[in-house]
C-alpha cells in the first residue's frame, strides 16, 4: 500500500447541530475602536469566567496571588477555612490597590496608603482612628468585594459577574473531555506576559486557525500532519472550538515521505524505536508511538494516560475557549496561550504564554518552548514584544501582529475573506456580537 492511500481526508470543519454560521462581518474597527473595546469589557469579560493562577499557590492559608486583568486587578487567597476567595485588589476606603506582587504569604492584608487592614475573609478588622467615621466604624461594616471563584483542572477561576453559568456548564463537554489529561498537580514551568503591539482579538483569531502554519511555522510539518484536509474542527455552544492535529508523522505537505526528520527521530529513540526501521513508511511511526507509549508509559510516571486515546497519545488538541485563551494539548505537557485586552489601548494587548508539564519521577528538567527549564515553578517574566523571546513557536505568530494591526486600522477594509477551515473565527466573532447585542 503507498503513502498515499493511507491518507485519509476529512470533511468541511464540523459543526455542532445547535451552532449557525451567521456570516456577521468582521470588520477593522473592531480591533481599533475604544468604543467597541469598551462594549467587549462590558458585554463580554465582566460576565464570563477567567483562569486567574495555580491552585498550588495557594497551598495554606494567607497565600495569595494576583491576576491583572484588563483595567482590574483580582486578588485570590487561601482562607483559614481551607477555601479559595477571590477579591478586587483594592481598598474600599479610597481605592489604594492592596497587593503589588504576583504571588506571597501573608496573615492579613493591610492597605499601604492608610494601614487599614483585612483578613481573609476580605472583613475589616483594623483601621486608624475608628471612632471618626460619621457611617461608623468600618470594622464589621466594610469589606473586600468580592467575585466568584472556582477551581478546575488545577487552575483558579474568577468571575466578575455574580449571575450566569456555573464554571462547570461554562466549560462544558471541552471541560469533561480536558479533565482526562489529570492536570490539577502539573506544574508551570513557564510564565511569561509580553506587551503586543496589537488588538487581543487578532492572536486569539490566530489560534482559532491552522491556515498560517504552512506559512508561518514551516518546520511543524516534519512531526504535525498540518494539512486542512487531515485536521478536525468542531465547534460548540458557547464559543469554544477544538482543532485536532495528528502528530508524530510528516504533513503530507512535507516533501519527504521517505524518512523520519528530528525532532520525531529522537521522540522515537526516547521510546525504544528506532527511526531507520521505518524508512520508506514515515506514516507507521505515529501508530508505532501509540502502542510503545501505551506499553511503556505507566512505568515512567505517566499513569494519567491510561485515561486518553491512542490518537492523544500523540497528536495535538488544540482548544480554544471563550472568550481568549487556548490550551494546546499533548500527551505529556501543554500550553496556555492568552490575549488580555491592554486596560487603556485598544491597539495593545498582554499576551501570556505558559507551559504546563506533570510531575515525573526522576525527572528534574523538561523541554519547553524556551529550551531546558527545571521542573519547578516558573518566575513570571514580564518583557514587550522584540525584547526577548516568548518561545519559538510564539515568536512567529507574533511576528505578523504588528502589520495585521496596522492593515486593519484601514476605513477601507470590509470584512475578513475567510476559507472554510477559519469558520471558526467568524464564529467566535459572532458569539461576541451575541454578548454585545443581548442574545448571550
Amino acid at each position: 500500500m503507498n503513502q498515499q492511500s493511507k491518507i485519509v481526508r476529512n470533511a468541511h470543519p464540523a459543526i455542532a447541530p445547535d451552532v449557525t454560521i451567521r456570516g456577521d462581518k468582521i470588520t477593522g474597527d473592531r480591533y481599533t475602536s475604544r468604543e467597541f473595546a469598551k462594549l467587549e469589557w462590558d458585554s463580554v469579560f465582566r460576565r464570563v469566567w477567567h483562569i486567574g493562577g495555580r491552585v498550588s499557590q495557594l497551598q495554606e492559608s494567607g497565600d495569595f496571588c494576583v491576576q491583572h486583568f484588563g483595567r482590574e486587578s483580582i486578588l485570590m487567597t487561601r482562607t483559614a477555612d481551607n477555601e479559595i476567595k477571590a477579591f478586587y485588589n483594592w481598598c474600599p476606603h479610597r481605592g489604594n490597590r492592596l497587593m503589588h506582587v504576583d504571588e506571597g504569604f501573608v496573615e492579613k492584608f493591610v492597605c499601604s496608603y492608610h494601614g487599614w487592614q483585612f483578613d481573609q475573609q476580605g472583613e475589616v478588622i483594623a483601621v486608624q482612628d475608628p471612632l471618626d467615621f460619621p457611617q461608623g466604624s468600618p470594622c464589621g461594616n466594610a469589606r473586600l468585594k468580592e467575585i466568584r471563584c472556582d477551581t478546575w483542572g488545577g487552575f483558579i477561576w474568577f468571575n466578575m459577574s455574580p449571575d450566569g453559568p456555573s464554571l462547570h456548564d461554562h466549560l462544558g463537554a471541552l471541560g469533561v473531555e480536558l479533565s482526562a489529561y489529570q492536570t490539577d498537580d502539573w506544574v508551570r514551568v513557564l510564565w511569561v506576559t509580553v506587551e503586543v503591539d496589537c488588538n487581543w482579538k487578532i492572536i486569539h483569531d490566530n489560534f482559532s486557525e491552522s491556515y498560517h502554519l504552512p506559512t508561518i511555522h514551516p518546520e511543524l510539518a516534519d512531526f504535525v500532519e498540518e494539512d486542512f484536509a487531515q485536521t478536525k474542527f468542531d465547534m460548540f455552544p458557547g464559543g469554544h472550538n477544538r482543532m485536532q492535529q495528528r502528530g508524530c508523522l510528516p504533513s503530507i505537505r512535507n516533501g519527504n515521505q521517505e524518512e523520519i526528520q528530528e525532532p520525531l527521530a529522537q521522540w522515537m529513540r526516547d521510546w525504544d524505536l528506532d527511526p531507520e526501521a521505518f524508512r520508506g513508511r514515515v506514516r507507521d511511526a505515529r501508530e508505532a508511538l501509540q502502542q510503545q507509549r501505551r506499553k511503556l508509559g505507566p512505568a515512567r510516571g505517566y499513569d494519567y494516560w491510561h485515561g486518553l486515546t491512542d490518537e492523544q497519545l500523540t497528536d495535538y488538541n488544540h482548544c480554544t475557549l471563550f472568550p481568549n485563551f487556548s490550551l494546546t494539548m499533548a500527551p505529556d505537557g501543554f500550553q496556555l496561550l492568552r490575549p488580555i485586552p491592554h486596560p487603556t489601548d485598544p491597539e495593545k494587548c498582554l499576551f501570556e504564554h505558559w507551559y504546563m508539564v506533570p510531575r515525573l519521577p526522576g525527572q528534574t528538567e523538561v523541554d519547553t518552548p524556551l529550551g531546558r527549564c527545571p521542573v519547578e515553578p516558573a518566575e513570571h517574566e514580564r518583557f514587550r514584544h522584540g525584547d526577548t523571546s516568548a518561545g519559538y513557536v510564539a515568536d512567529q505568530d507574533l511576528s505578523v501582529i504588528v502589520g495585521q494591526q496596522l492593515g486593519l486600522r484601514s476605513d477601507a477594509f470590509p470584512d475578513f475573506y475567510l476559507p472554510a477551515q477559519e469558520t471558526r473565527i467568524r464564529r467566535y466573532h459572532e458569539v461576541i456580537n451575541d454578548y454585545i447585542e443581548g442574545r448571550v
